[in-house]
């Protein structure tokens, strides 16, 4: 839908954000043809007081200049922020008028944002709220619809025993490669196709001293590490030799009586050999991502991956057979061309392997990918079929004794929908379920590596970011070693 004009009578920054939020969960976009309304204008008049009001007008222009005003009114939540209140009322206030007034249906998640939902529910759940009550707030706070409350709050519930245990000084490390063997269609990820020998060279110079800063981080604050995930990028697209030198010194810097997990992602066929595969063995490798995103050939061409569905049954067999304890498998609905009937296909091939653990992603158009960019030349399922492929998809890992454990969120996802991690029982992933949850200090190692330092109270995190770009990483990593030690030393150092 286009609308000639939008209107809003505050420039607020946040404001204007929460409310272009709404226009685009309903794909309301401002234009200068096929218009539905010549203008939509937003008034929010906010009373101070205990609890705060929130009283929203939003007057509809029609293209042929008819005028209605419409508006609603709400309270604020006792023991709430009273900032951040303001802003979710004027978000539900406007999201419930445009519901009204266009006859919308109600979306998914209704106006729920961010990446980590689970820390709203977790956070009520320390309060005390039961999974009724923390039911009805997401329902009526934010408008989520019952299916995606549900399965929300029970994965949040399904958590708990696991984030309980780690404490103050338990910590996970990432290490981030940033090199693939080519560049997938819709990925944004900030990697690079592997580069000569002298740049690798270089790479893994910087790597290790990045590393050996965090080793003695960890020695100085007495951590212990829990979890180690080698992610990128493509870890396994490395040559077999420094690929084994990475999970050596890796193991040998992190890995204790309390390592709970030692994963590595190693998605693509074409990245793996059997030398690679004899390192993971040799180095206690307890968990690996093996990541098909599709068992559709056709597909597979289309989004640049160099395989066939049959590498990856063979890249799956041999962690089976090299003894590997849990392998997981990522699946992406919304992929261009697919529909119902291929992730019934892809699902069906995937419950054949029985793996541990099945991801689904809904595809995300990120900004910089190649799909984003080319998106006009690009088919792409509406929302309505990505969600029925969702549902598809879902069905065969219940069918596959597999229990949603985690899920996140991202921009611009098919159908207005989620990833989530199902998995049987005893193959949960801990770091996915640290890293979603910030309660626990990730440390990063590596090209675009982030590091998440948790005070030892959970009331606050502080983050520091290894550059994106691969230059600027290894000529200035000193600079963000640095920066990683300070934050280390304020919330730790006391």
């Amino acid at each position: 839908m286009h609308i000639r004009k939008f209107t809003i009578d505050s420039d607020e920054q946040v404001v204007v954000k929460v409310l272009r939020e709404v226009l685009d969960l309903y794909r309301i976009s401002v234009a200068n043809e096929d218009i539905a309304f010549d203008e939509i204008a937003v008034r929010n008049k906010t009373t101070e007081g205990n609890p705060l009001h929130v009283c929203t007008e939003a007057v509809f222009v029609g293209a042929d200049g008819t005028m209605m005003r419409r508006s609603t009114e709400d309270i604020a939540r006792e023991g709430e922020n009273p900032r951040s209140e303001r802003h979710r009322l004027i978000k539900l206030n406007f999201y419930k008028l445009l519901r009204e007034e266009l006859s919308l249906p109600e979306a998914p998640w209704g106006i729920l944002y961010g990446v980590r939902p689970s820390k709203i529910v977790h956070r009520w759940l320390d309060a005390g709220l039961s999974r009724v009550d923390i039911m009805e707030r997401l329902r009526k706070d934010y408008g989520v619809g019952e299916d995606k409350a549900a399965l929300l709050v029970d994965s949040s519930i399904y958590q708990r025993p696991f984030l309980g245990q780690s404490d103050s000084r338990t910590v996970s490390i990432y290490a981030g490669i940033p090199f693939c063997p080519s560049r997938c269609l819709y990925c944004s990820f900030p990697a690079f196709v592997l580069p000569g020998e002298k740049m690798l060279r270089r790479f893994t110079e910087v790597f290790f001293r990045d590393l050996v800063a965090v080793r003695e981080a960890v020695a100085q604050y007495g951590f212990r590490v829990q979890n180690i995930y080698v992610g990128g990028g493509t870890p396994t697209s490395l040559p077999d030799d420094v690929f084994d030198e990475v999970l050596r010194t890796l193991h040998e810097s992190f890995a204790s009586d309390g390592l709970v997990e030692f994963c590595v992602e190693a998605g693509r066929p074409d990245s793996m050999t059997p030398t690679k595969l004899q390192s993971m063995v040799r180095y206690q490798v307890n968990r690996v991502s093996a990541n098909p995103q599709t068992m559709q050939a056709r597909t597979l061409q289309r989004i640049g991956r160099r395989h066939e569905p049959e590498e990856i049954i063979r890249m799956y067999n041999d962690f089976r057979a090299a003894g590997i304890p849990c392998v997981n498998m990522d699946v992406i609905i919304g992929l261009p061309g697919e529909d119902a009937r291929d992730v019934e296909d892809t699902m069906e091939k995937i419950a054949d392997l029985a793996p541990d653990d099945v991801t689904l992603h809904a595809l995300a158009l990120k900004k910089g990918s190649r799909l984003k960019e080319n998106l006009s030349e690009t088919e792409l399922p509406d929302d309505e079929t990505a969600r029925e492929m969702f549902t598809v998809a879902m069905d065969y890992t219940k069918r596959m004794g597999l229990t949603p454990y985690y899920l996140y969120r991202q921009g611009y996802q098919s159908g207005q929908l989620e990833n989530v991690g199902c998995c049987r029982p005893g193959a949960e992933s801990m770091y996915n379920i640290q890293i979603m949850g910030e309660r626990q200090t990730i440390l990063g190692i590596g090209g675009a590596a982030t590091s998440k330092i948790v005070s030892p109270t959970q009331k606050y995190l502080k983050t520091s970011f290894n550059p994106k770009e691969i230059t600027v990483y290894l000529d200035k990593v000193d600079e963000y070693i640095a920066k990683r030690a300070r934050l280390l030393q304020e919330v730790y150092g006391k």
